[in-house]
């Protein structure tokens, strides 16, 4: 597939996207770079600001399997991954798939749920594939999981632990639409008859497609240093307790490979990774300060990110 080719494919998603999703540009291309880049989305943001229609839109724009789960407190991984009943007439237990066996899942208000059903997603979100009583159950390509959650200081919440938050490749906020966006929402069509209304018009085997394109994208040696460059200062300075992991770095490498095709090149260039390193990397770090709750706000650690990234200089 040609870069012109691919990069129309795509402003078709997200035009389609956009029917539902108003004002919401820049969140839409990223949740689709993690999709092109084999990767996990995560959508943090107060309630009712549309992180769900985002998600549901997007599995709506491609011609492929969808579940939504719906994570609660009592929530058990069995829920997600599937489990084993007993069958009556022939005597034998058989094994029934969970939500977790689709292209693309909706993991809604996953910090709802207690750590333990969290880690149920960890080797299906890292290997595409998910261990049951001795079994190893392979799951369907393309996959992706995209999640949704509320600030920590919700009632009811439990944060995501670091080692679930690692496996994430973009982590996204909306916030509030503009007032011009948000009279067409208040005036408009319900979001649900939208959805009900969307066409696919992206079918599997295309993002598969797709996906095998953005490993072939060129990175120059100079960019490959400038990524270091960031990841390791995330690592060596003061103002981090915990630095970005390898995999940090891998989804950054990868999501600027994505971002190449979304704009419709085979190589990249230096703003893919400056337009991305909050994104990919402020999830993935704890900083030295505390806070007086004893935790860390998304925007304190995204500041943190940018302007480690803004005292780098950037490749000629």
């Amino acid at each position: 597939m040609e870069s012109k080719d691919a990069q129309a494919k795509i402003d078709e998603v997200v035009a389609n996207i956009e029917m539902v999703v108003k004002g919401k540009t820049e969140a839409v291309r990223m949740a689709i770079v993690t999709l092109l880049s084999r990767g996990h989305l995560l959508i943090e943001d107060v309630p009712g600001v549309g992180k769900t229609v985002l998600a549901h839109s997007l599995a709506q724009s491609l011609n492929c399997t969808f579940r939504r789960i719906q994570f609660t407190s009592d929530m058990l991984p069995s829920d997600i991954l599937g489990v084993s009943i007993f069958n009556q007439g022939t005597r034998e237990f058989e094994f029934r798939h969970g939500p977790i066996f689709s292209n693309i899942v909706l993991a809604d208000e996953i910090n709802r749920a207690t750590p333990k059903t969290q880690s149920s997603l960890l080797e299906a979100m890292s290997e595409g594939q998910v261990s049951i009583e001795n079994e190893t159950l392979t799951l369907p390509a393309p996959f992706m999981v995209i999640a949704t959650q509320n600030p920590i200081e919700y009632y009811g919440t439990y944060p995501l632990p670091e080692s679930q938050l690692d496996r994430f490749q973009i982590r996204i906020q909306l916030g509030y639409p503009d007032r011009r966006f948000e009279k067409k929402i208040v005036t408009g069509m319900r979001s649900t008859e939208k959805l009900a209304a969307m066409m696919p018009v992206l079918k599997g085997e295309e993002v598969l497609t797709l996906q095998e394109k953005v490993e072939r994208v060129h990175v120059d040696d100079s960019l490959l240093e400038y990524m270091m460059e960031i990841v390791e200062g995330t690592r060596n300075s003061e103002r981090f307790r915990l630095g970005v992991s390898p995999r940090g770095a891998l989804s950054l490498y990868r999501c600027a490979q994505a971002m190449a095709v979304l704009e419709g090149r085979d190589y990249c260039v230096p703003d893919d990774i400056k337009r991305l390193a909050v994104s990919c990397l402020a999830h993935r770090v704890i900083l030295t300060s505390r806070r007086r709750d004893g935790g860390w706000s998304t925007v304190e650690t995204a500041e943190a990110v940018s302007e480690l990234v803004e005292s780098l200089p950037v490749p000629r």
